[in-house]
């Protein structure tokens, strides 16, 4: 059955459909309302002016759907597959940070707080994101300090002869020594740490307080002087976390800048009112936009992928998002994002998608986007002069009578003379092609010799299938 016979039996329903190449490989993801109407929209042909359906369009030879209940597990179904298959044709994330969480792994029979940047599905509680990044470390140390609950990497599953330096610095209760604590203890302090991280500094000092008032009744002063201690440490935090409260809400700000198929984003994280850090993101090929250049960038398109992309699935997501357009599916996604969070919390507020139209929220969101320009400016005027100023560089350097189109360039590694290796990157038309990168065991050099084992690698290069014609 050929493509446009096949989109004839796509069903009237909610869902999302994958565009498939000659190889079996997905290139585009899409969701839709009516799935039988939006594919058959790829066909019209009013779209093929569009560069990128143009392109998707001569190289899709088989579509998939998946049908969904409504719209809303459209949207999700669609942003998981994106992430999983890496379609080229979609706008993918692509971040020069990420920020790190703190991980309670309660799975473990001791558990431990770590900071991290990787979230797994693992049973562990992850709290977070933290701005600026040494926010997360610093809560970390403050646990350490307070909590004794560790970050070490200690088997805790088994007793050893003698506690390590974290023991002594009074920076951990030892559960790795037999008698230094008892299960119960620890689990106390875990209880403890849960609470703190889930912002219940409420619960957390009035538990506190019982607790040394039972320790001064048994007369163990030691212990109530501890909780004493730590009850003040809670009540300090409570009191910061007050007035930023009083400051504002958290929020996110989006701006951005589009030219020549290449895209700069900026978004600011606002946090108690005030902006705490900032975030940049680049997109130096967007889907087929390179030949046309930005007319045929579609701002609300592409703002409704990329929060799917940041918000959906994270286990935080502040409680007002601002962005620079509007787009189709913003009520879907907040009701969405909404739900999500009242997963996570109950009593978690709606999370709310607003286009400024007007007064301070517009002005964050001019200041976002002349960020946004000056990255653009940054990233590919000032760091990236265009392909063709390389190449002349190139061939005035080398004393070229052409234009290079690729450079193989190599690099000779050993330990202490021996296991000899030959690393290879390469330059194509412009940029480096990581997917021709290669690493090659040297076979038949005899100690440490650079000039013989680049020879040797560029030899089997010549001499592989690759050369051959």
């Amino acid at each position: 059955m050929d493509l446009l016979a096949k989109i004839r039996t796509i069903p009237v329903a909610p869902g999302v459909y994958l565009y498939k190449n000659a190889e079996g490989i997905v290139i585009y993801v899409g969701k839709a309302k009516i799935l039988r109407h939006r594919v058959s929209q790829y066909f019209h042909e009013g779209r093929m002016v569009d560069a990128k359906t143009g392109s998707l369009v001569r190289e899709a030879v088989d579509v998939e759907w998946i049908v969904v209940a409504n719209e809303k597990e459209a949207l999700a179904l669609e942003n998981n597959l994106i992430k999983q298959k890496q379609p080229r044709y979609n706008i993918l994330l692509r971040d020069d940070k990420t920020y790190p969480y703190v991980k309670l792994t309660l799975g473990e029979k001791y558990p431990r707080v770590y900071v991290t940047r990787r979230l797994r599905k693992d049973g562990s509680l992850y709290f977070g994101p933290y701005f600026p990044a040494n926010l997360a470390y610093r809560i970390v140390d403050l646990i350490h300090r307070n909590f004794l609950v560790p970050s070490c990497y200690v088997d805790l599953n088994r007793s050893h002869p003698r506690p390590c330096l974290q023991f002594h610095i009074k920076r951990c209760l030892g559960p790795c020594v037999a008698g230094l604590t008892t299960p119960e203890i620890y689990q106390e302090a875990v209880r403890d740490v849960r609470m703190f991280l889930e912002g219940r500094q409420s619960d957390l000092s009035k538990s506190l307080e019982r607790r040394m008032e039972q320790a001064a009744v048994s007369e163990e002063y030691e212990r109530a002087a501890k909780y004493r201690d730590l009850i003040s440490t809670v009540e300090q935090l409570q009191e910061k976390q007050r007035i930023a409260g009083v400051e504002g809400n958290d929020a996110d700000v989006f701006g951005y800048h589009c030219e020549n198929g290449m895209l700069a984003v900026n978004l600011f994280h606002m946090r108690g009112g005030r902006v705490l850090d900032r975030r940049a993101f680049f997109w130096e090929e967007l889907p087929g936009l390179q030949e046309t250049g930005a007319q045929d960038f579609d701002p609300g398109a592409f703002f409704s992928t990329l929060l799917q992309q940041l918000y959906l699935g994270q286990p935080y997501v502040p409680r007002t998002i601002y962005v620079p357009v509007d787009f189709e599916d913003r009520a879907t996604l907040e009701d969405l994002l909404s739900e999500q969070v009242a997963a996570q919390s109950p009593r978690a507020a709606r999370i709310q998608i607003h286009v400024p139209l007007r007064g301070e929220k517009l002005a964050l969101l001019d200041l976002a986007g002349t960020n946004a320009k000056q990255s653009y400016d940054q990233r590919f005027r000032v760091m990236k002069p265009n392909t063709k100023a390389i190449q002349e560089a190139f061939q005035d350097a080398l004393g070229l009578p052409d234009l290079p189109r690729r450079i193989e360039c190599f690099d000779i590694s050993h330990i202490q003379g021996s296991e000899t290796v030959a690393s290879m990157v390469v330059w194509e038309d412009g940029k480096m092609k990581k997917s021709d990168y290669r690493k090659f065991l040297i076979k038949t050099v005899e100690g440490v010799d650079d000039f013989a084992s680049i020879r040797e690698v560029v030899a089997r290069l010549f001499e592989s299938s690759r050369f051959a014609h």
